[in-house]
């Protein structure tokens, strides 16, 4: 990877720019497999699995029957089932601890407010195939899920791995399909003969499937996140061990050719010996060519001092941000745009992945500006309450009245006014 050493502030944005292609071109190639699954169901899906694929299937294949998601379990490692089932444990303890209790706010006396959360009814969880089985997408997505107490969630995937299935099961999840691509999207958007339409989309994807999501979110559909390629951002002094800097940039440079990866740091010595081990590590994994591609659209960057640091981080809003440096909590304190922080250098990325318990669906491409990653709230809807007595209403009645008069609203002025109208002080309570 090229060193960039100290750039100017006017040439952040550039710099920070995603590889992505053109939002109007992928939306282009997109619309078209939206619009054939609308209105062409099951048939529509059949067709593009051909094209896109390369699987011929039927209408009843569409689903996975129970009989399949039985016989995983049987097809994997208990050493992997072990690891998979305490995933699940943490992730589960980490989400269910985000539940909130109901409280009820006496605004004034006799007005009282709260909230309550209530399970999105049916949600479609989206897990790509592509080159990896993201089995721990399942985990993350599903588990939130489960504990919101969504009725009915649906999964689609183009993958056949076992690991998904048994995931599946884990985590609850009431129908399976072997579908993928923007025409699983457009399926849970718009249901088909087979697959049931649903409030709410989650999961990633590739440059594709995130403006399918987008598309249908234009038209009223509720999802995550714009969640597309991974991405990681690494901010290292002379603290960080070199080794565990580059395979964490491996690690996310892995996923895809079109990931980025980003090392900040004040230390060129730091750089220079990342560079170094990179290489060498690079030649050593399995997806090197996809890793080498994801490099050449990554960058390392020297900044005079930490304050730069912490403010170019901040503008580029990494999907992850790994601050490997002395003082890593206290900057962490002043990061304010990233999906998910891990300090120090024994935090790898790769736990937040998998086990550590925090959720890796994550905001992508900058989105970390204003959206959070995948949580149980992003499975519930919040419903408020309020319920006012008499006494209350001749408290806060007036100042309905005043408001509601000078807004010209006056059928909102009359609600309270008869009310009020009705109560003599003998019916206070």
């Amino acid at each position: 990877m090229n060193i960039i050493p100290f750039p100017a502030r006017t040439e952040w944005s550039a710099l920070l720019a995603r590889p992505v292609q053109s939002t109007q071109q992928i939306e282009a190639a997109v619309a078209p497999i939206l619009a054939q699954v609308k209105a062409e169901g099951d048939s529509a899906l059949l067709a593009l699995a051909q094209k896109f694929d390369k699987v011929e299937l039927t209408t009843a294949q569409l689903r996975v029957d129970s009989v399949e998601l039985e016989a995983a379990e049987a097809q994997l490692s208990d050493e992997l089932k072990t690891a998979i089932r305490q995933a699940y444990q943490n992730i589960r303890l980490f989400h269910e601890k985000q539940k909130q209790p109901v409280e009820k706010i006496e605004t004034m006396p006799g007005v009282t407010c709260w909230r309550k959360s209530v399970g999105i009814e049916k949600v479609g969880l989206y897990i790509p195939g592509g080159t990896a089985p993201l089995f721990s997408t399942v985990l993350m997505l599903g588990i939130p899920a489960q504990l919101a107490g969504c009725r009915e969630v649906v999964l689609c995937t183009p993958s056949n791995h076992p690991a998904i299935y048994f995931a599946a099961k884990l985590v609850g999840v009431t129908k399976v399909f072997r579908i993928g691509g923007a025409q699983a999207i457009a399926a849970m958007a718009y249901g088909t003969e087979s697959i049931p339409q649903v409030y709410k989309v989650f999961g990633p994807g590739n440059q594709y499937v995130t403006a399918a999501k987008m598309l249908v979110a234009k038209e009223g559909m509720a999802i995550d996140m714009p969640a597309g390629p991974s991405e990681v951002a690494v901010y290292a002094d002379d603290s960080a061990v070199p080794s565990f800097v580059a395979a964490d940039l491996l690690s996310q440079a892995e996923h895809g050719a079109d990931s980025q990866v980003l090392l900040v740091s004040t230390s060129k010595k730091l750089l220079a010996s990342v560079n170094l081990t990179l290489s060498t590590q690079l030649g050593r994994l399995p997806r090197q060519e996809m890793a080498a591609k994801a490099l050449e659209n990554s960058k390392m960057i020297l900044v005079e001092n930490q304050a730069d640091a912490i403010d170019l981080l901040n503008q580029y809003a990494a999907e992850h941000l790994i601050l490997s440096v002395e003082n890593a909590e206290e900057v962490a304190n002043q990061i304010v745009n990233a999906g998910s922080i891990f300090l120090g250098n024994y935090t790898p990325e790769s736990a937040g992945d998998y086990a550590s318990g925090t959720n890796h669906t994550l905001p992508t491409n900058g989105f970390a500006r204003a959206y959070s990653g995948v949580s149980l709230d992003s499975f519930v809807k919040k419903i408020t309450v309020q319920y006012i007595t008499p006494a209350g209403l001749q408290r806060v009645g007036p100042v309905v009245e005043a408001m509601a008069e000078a807004e010209s609203l006056e059928a909102h002025k009359r609600a309270v006014s008869l009310r009020l109208a009705s109560l003599d002080e003998t019916n206070l309570v």
